[in-house]
């Protein structure tokens, strides 16, 4: 299977859907709320509306699952999973953190994965069995040995209130055993931060497929191990998230067992 052409239509999307986000930080007019809590501004519309549209420029057929307009059918067994902005609310806030994700799925299986970081112009890439990449150069996972020297990072979910006791006892537990620990705001970034060797681990509930789909194929490329809280197979939609280096893995397993 030749993704070249579809890395490349990803890429460009990725760029142009940059320009918007660019233009629009600091420049917002709007903000709502979903029904979740979650928060929206008028420039996760325009990105996606420019990323779906490169899309299917080159690829008409193909499904679109993206998280402002949700699942648009397509007739292949290509579908793209798209965050036309992921660290919203940093992005409201005016906090230059926050990304760009698109990935491919051919049927279940994540075969690409695409993520901008606008602000600071790095773009992580991998093909599926091919490796990672930032801008053009390959990337590998830390080799850190034991959570003592590892710097770690996590996300709370938007329903932290109604999970918060088993969210701070695990947050306690992993700030007690490691180096530090670390929360950006953009779970795609942190997943490529985990794959780029900044940090060591990452985990997080409650995320959307959107939020991990190309940033756990990134990470796994780059020889990151990628479960659930309790080691199975992680795949993007699942309630929990485990992403290190491998070397500290049980570790964390141990950690985040209640």
């Amino acid at each position: 299977m030749d993704l070249a052409p579809c890395r490349q239509v990803a890429i460009s999307a990725a760029y142009k859907a940059a320009e918007i986000l660019r233009s629009r930080f600091g420049n917002i007019s709007r903000i709502r709320k979903k029904a979740n809590d979650e928060i929206v501004t008028e420039a996760d519309g325009e990105s996606e509306e420019l990323i779906v549209s490169t899309i299917h420029a080159e690829f008409p057929d193909h499904a679109v699952l993206s998280e402002e307009c949700g699942l648009i059918t397509g007739v292949s067994e290509y579908k793209w999973i798209v965050d036309p902005l992921d660290g919203t609310v940093n992005f409201a806030h005016q906090i230059p953190i926050f990304s760009i994700s698109i990935a491919l799925a051919v049927g279940d299986t994540i075969v690409l994965g695409i993520i901008l970081d606008p602000v600071n112009d790095e773009l992580y890439a991998a093909v599926s069995g091919q490796g990672a990449q930032l801008n053009g150069e390959p990337i590998q996972v830390s080799a850190t040995p034991t959570i003592a020297d590892s710097l770690l990072v996590t996300g709370f979910p938007y329903n932290v209130r109604e999970i918060f006791e088993p969210v701070m006892v695990r947050y306690g537990s992993c700030l007690k055993a490691s180096q530090g620990m670390r929360r950006l705001g953009s779970a795609a970034l942190d997943l490529c931060y985990v794959a780029c060797g900044r940090f060591e681990g990452f985990w997080e509930q409650n995320l959307k497929p959107w939020d991990t789909a190309a940033g756990a194929l990134i990470a796994a490329e780059a020889g990151a191990t990628v479960t659930t809280f309790s080691n199975q197979p992680y795949t993007p939609g699942d309630q929990e998230i485990l992403v290190t280096n491998g070397h500290i893995h049980d570790e964390m397993i141990a950690l985040l067992e209640l």
